[in-house]
């Protein structure tokens, strides 16, 4: 199957995640993504491991987010190298870049300038909270940026203090913004045939995640999100039953329901905390408590045969181990192995998109840095 990027050649001035993870989606989809990485160290992530996991001498981490990419060492401060470089961008579709306001305008590579080298150029630029502004110098990183967004505050139990999202968030999603303001600029330009500038900021972006409940603040008076003061509650702005209950052998959760019903099927009697439409989320944390102490009482298998018999919505609160073990997440073929060489394999996710029915998987592993040097260099006559 032919990819709809394919023929796309993205320049990728990047490290860490953000700007990797955009890179990452678009030669997922068939673009051809050459990391520009400094000599000698490369990108960063290339030693910043999660649980101190490395494959040869890169990071874990790092091949899970540069597969199927290649890579181009130059010094950007090198009057060879950078000369190079333009002559690639002049051939370039896209460019991105995630360094900190001012560093590509010293060196001649901001967007102005490479319009100069490349006048249909799609210019991608990732922040941390935007290009211009108060806080344009501060490093943009992802705890820091859920901090200061609201977002610890939403998980978690009123006495739990700000619980941070387990995952990098911020750069995950502005990856993925990233990534569609670049394939919409594509669209764009096949119609102007001009240069577009797409910019994105880790804070905009970990915003624009919250938008249900950042705009129920907004118009509900400047009331703050209210978690419950039990353990179980899993939305500060949802009323019960929406959590998750301890069971005798694990955990179950509950979405949205009728209460009402909910708690005829499992027999809790909730006479005295439900009085209407209003007391699920006014009386909370007692109608959670006053569940849980009903589902301790049987297994998670007895409950969720009971509840799913009636169109409950519900589901097994499962670890790694259970989840992937599940029919659903070996049809829905979620892994795949990358070939790193001499009998060395990675087994990690796929692309999450289908088209016309056909999964976009991907063997080509992360690079070696600079191992593309020398061809890509014959290739478009750079020397």
């Amino acid at each position: 199957m032919r990819r709809p990027l394919e023929g796309v050649l993205v320049l990728e001035f990047c490290q860490f995640l953000a700007g990797p993870s955009a890179g990452l989606r678009l030669a997922d989809l068939g673009a051809r993504v050459i990391k520009i990485e400094r000599p000698k160290t490369g990108d960063a992530c290339r030693q910043l491991a999660i649980k101190n996991l490395f494959v040869d001498n890169d990071s874990l981490l790092f091949h899970t987010i540069n597969r199927n990419k290649e890579s181009y060492a130059a010094d950007l401060k090198n009057a060879d190298d950078l000369m190079r470089l333009k002559k690639l961008i002049s051939k370039a579709d896209i460019m991105i870049h995630n360094f900190r306001p001012g560093v590509m305008e010293k060196i001649g590579l901001d967007y102005t300038s490479v319009q100069q080298i490349n006048s249909k150029i799609i210019y991608g630029l990732v922040t941390g909270y935007g290009e211009k502004g108060p806080w344009a110098n501060k490093p943009g990183q992802d705890l820091l940026v859920q901090s200061v967004s609201g977002l610890t505050y939403l998980s978690g139990s009123d006495i739990d203090g700000p619980v941070p999202f387990g995952l990098s968030v911020s750069d995950i999603m502005c990856g993925n913004h990233l990534a569609q303001g670049l394939m919409a600029a594509l669209i764009k330009r096949a119609k102007t045939d001009k240069s577009v500038l797409v910019e994105v900021s880790l804070l905009e972006s970990i915003l624009d995640v919250q938008f249900e409940v950042l705009t129920t603040y907004l118009n509900d008076g400047g009331k703050l999100p209210e978690r419950s003061a039990v353990k179980g509650s899993a939305h500060a702005y949802l009323s019960a039953p929406y959590g998750m209950y301890r069971t005798k052998n694990g955990h179950i959760a509950l979405a949205m329901g009728d209460l009402k019903l909910i708690c005829s099927i499992i027999g809790c009697d909730i006479s005295d905390l439900y009085i209407d439409a209003n007391s699920a989320f006014k009386n909370r944390d007692q109608l959670i408590l006053r569940l849980g102490e009903t589902f301790k009482h049987q297994n998670r298998e007895h409950w969720l045969g009971l509840l799913e018999s009636n169109g409950i919505w519900c589901a097994a609160v499962l670890n790694y181990k259970e989840a992937t073990n599940l029919d659903v997440y070996k049809n829905l073929k979620i892994e795949q192995q990358l070939n790193l060489g001499e009998g060395k394999n990675i087994k990690t996710t796929a692309s999450p998109i289908r088209l016309d029915g056909i999964k976009l998987y991907a063997a080509k592993p992360a690079p070696v840095l600079g191992h593309h040097n020398v061809e890509i260099n014959k290739e478009f006559k750079l020397n």
